[in-house]
């Protein structure tokens, strides 16, 4: 068992090497407004994270990560470009009985520059790699972007898109939606049902047999969800060729090079994803520079989809061969949309990642 003393040590190396690497070092406070995290990623959030209440401040939650309080201090004070890092407790709700830690450290590095993004994610990556070489943990990288830019190509309604876009990072909801807009799934017989009820009786006559309003849905809400079901089954149904392409991108799981080129191949069919493509090319370059031998870097189309949702270009993460038992060590990625949210008309491009020293620890001990 890996003692706390044990890992504080070994998180204040792995701080001493992103300081060492020209970051300055950040904190944030363990209690975040929770409103900002529930504008960004809804009511899902609070089945990961511990809320409270603060008589002062209203609801708070227990940090879940670093980045967000990062970026906001970034957003109102910081220069560019700017080099970021810190180490502190992170805390995450789990399902019952899956082992897994509600309470661990951080050590993180964050990067703001605007100038060279694929510059950016290659410096980034190149660090993680080499603090974490030792350990001869497997690298792996994917790219949302290019998700969300296959899921833009699409030939259909900017509702279904994004419907899709919403739910890139819950792949079981994600895949449900698309086999409904393509026909590949039946109609819900609920919603057909209600349909139905609606084309007989008007929408105004259902919800008055429905009851009196409870919750926090109110009449007006009902009608306009109703109203978004009717126009959404008058739509035809996205092809089954573009599905099919979608499945294609979605399922790439090659070297870096290999599926670049596989990419190339498919944007004859889906020229939307171009400029997706062509920035994956720079940064295979920038990774080169850097001195990561791409040719054999592994690239997962679908990797980084179950992560927090404020990942949108380059992602990352390294993981223990032959621990399956052990959640990725070190995970990252760029997330310039976030800095848009939060920065009030401001933005700029951002990238970073996390490691968890305790399992670095762990892992010097089985190598010990």
């Amino acid at each position: 068992m890996t003692d706390k003393i044990t890992v504080r040590a070994e998180a204040e190396r792995l701080f001493a090497f992103f300081k060492a690497a020209g970051a300055r070092p950040v904190d944030a406070d363990l209690l975040q407004p929770a409103e900002t995290l529930l504008d960004l990623y809804g009511e899902d959030i609070r089945a990961r994270a511990y809320v409270t209440q603060d008589p002062d401040r209203g609801e708070m939650m227990l940090r879940p990560d670093f980045t967000l309080p990062v970026v906001q201090m970034h957003m109102t004070h910081g220069g560019q470009p700017a080099r970021y890092s810190y180490l502190g407790e992170v805390f995450r709700k789990q399902q019952a009985g899956s082992g897994r830690a509600t309470e661990y450290l951080q050590v993180g590095y964050e990067l703001f520059d605007r100038e060279d993004p694929e510059r950016a994610d290659a410096e980034v990556f190149a660090l993680f790699d080499e603090v974490l070489s030792p350990l001869g943990l497997r690298p792996a990288t994917g790219d949302i972007g290019i998700l969300t830019a296959a899921v833009q190509t699409l030939r259909t309604t900017e509702r279904r898109k994004n419907a899709l876009l919403r739910h890139i990072w819950r792949p079981r909801r994600f895949r449900a939606l698309l086999d409904r807009f393509t026909g590949r799934a039946a109609p819900d017989p609920s919603r057909l049902d209600l349909l139905e009820k609606v084309a007989q009786n008007g929408a105004g006559a259902v919800i008055d047999q429905a009851g009196p309003e409870i919750g926090l849905r109110r009449r007006a809400d009902v009608l306009a969800r109703i109203e978004a079901l009717q126009a959404d089954m008058a739509e035809p149904p996205i092809s089954r060729s573009e599905a099919e392409v979608l499945d294609e991108v979605l399922a790439i799981r090659e070297t870096l090079p290999n599926a670049h080129q596989h990419l190339r191949d498919i944007t004859v069919d889906l020229p939307g994803l171009n400029p997706s493509v062509e920035r994956m090319a720079r940064r295979m370059d920038a990774l080169s520079t850097a001195g990561i031998v791409v040719g054999d870097l592994p690239f997962e189309a679908s990797f980084g989809r179950t992560t927090l949702e404020y990942y949108d270009g380059f992602v990352f993460g390294f993981m223990a061969e032959g621990r399956p038992d052990l959640p990725p060590v070190a995970t990252g990625g760029r997330y310039d949309a976030l800095t848009r949210v939060l920065g009030r008309g401001q933005e700029i491009p951002a990238v970073g990642g996390v490691i968890r020293p305790e399992l670095v620890q762990l892992l010097r001990e089985g190598l010990a």
